[in-house]
């Protein structure tokens, strides 16, 4: 019974340690951009849509796009979801509809569309299959926040009104001084279960290795022999009571 209460005990404290770990991992994960700017989250990145004073001109090449992201990338959807969510955001933050510069590029050595940061295109939600008249390096893709869809347009000549711009919270998290007092807290945490778990395993052995000796070393009081002298002096004594 003693036994199975120090296992339940080790198993709580255990549990308990291992729940502070995560929620320091998680305060050390999933930040966004701290630059004054408003930074949605989504997934494992956030997202910056252009508005208020840095959004007076409305209209937008598609390199003054970049320049306005201020060294983090153009919008990038890898997936389904990812485009919903910003079509669903985009009223939170915009009035009517708004064509969104993404940050897609020709790339001339595979001869295909590339996302800066040279990640493949794996998901694409085109307008239409027709093809483009454009000249391929000079392809560049906006989406249309009321349909989500994308359309080929010019990264020169054409300009757009949306600016969404982008980075991944690993990664700006990487950037970060790690915090001195949340590393203390770990430290200390995992010194506090090393020094309870082992008090409890040396109280759990020490009180099996006793039982374990007493079982062994019982004491077992042996029969009475008298010894050879008191042996005499009773033969003696019946001898001389006889008449």
């Amino acid at each position: 019974m003693e036994s199975l209460k120090n296992n339940r005990r080790s198993r709580s404290v255990l549990f308990c340690v291992f729940v502070l770990c995560i929620q320091l991992q998680l305060s050390l994960t999933g930040h966004c951009p701290a630059d004054r700017r408003t930074w949605v989250s989504f997934k494992d990145k956030c997202y910056h849509f252009v508005h208020g004073e840095e959004d007076k001109i409305k209209s937008y090449t598609f390199e003054s796009a970049k320049t306005l992201c201020r060294g983090f990338e153009l919008l990038t959807i890898q997936s389904a979801e990812e485009n919903d969510f910003v079509i669903k955001y985009s009223p939170e933050v915009w009035k009517g509809t708004v064509n969104v510069w993404l940050g897609m590029y020709y790339d001339t050595n595979s001869d295909n569309m590339m996302w800066f940061g040279d990640d493949p295109v794996l998901f694409t939600n085109w307008e239409d299959s027709s093809p483009s008249d454009l000249v391929p390096v000079e392809t560049c893709v906006s989406l249309h926040s009321n349909t989500g869809k994308w359309e080929n347009v010019s990264c020169l000549e054409e300009v757009e009104n949306g600016v969404v711009c982008e980075t991944d919270q690993k990664a700006e998290v990487a950037k970060q001084k790690p915090n001195a007092l949340l590393s203390a807290l770990v430290i200390l945490s995992v010194v506090a279960i090393m020094g309870v778990s082992a008090v409890i395993w040396f109280l759990h052995q020490k009180h099996n290795l006793g039982s374990t000796i007493l079982t062994a070393f019982e004491y077992h009081p042996p029969f009475r022999v008298l010894d050879t002298d008191q042996s005499c002096l009773v033969e003696a004594e019946e001898t001389d009571s006889v008449p």
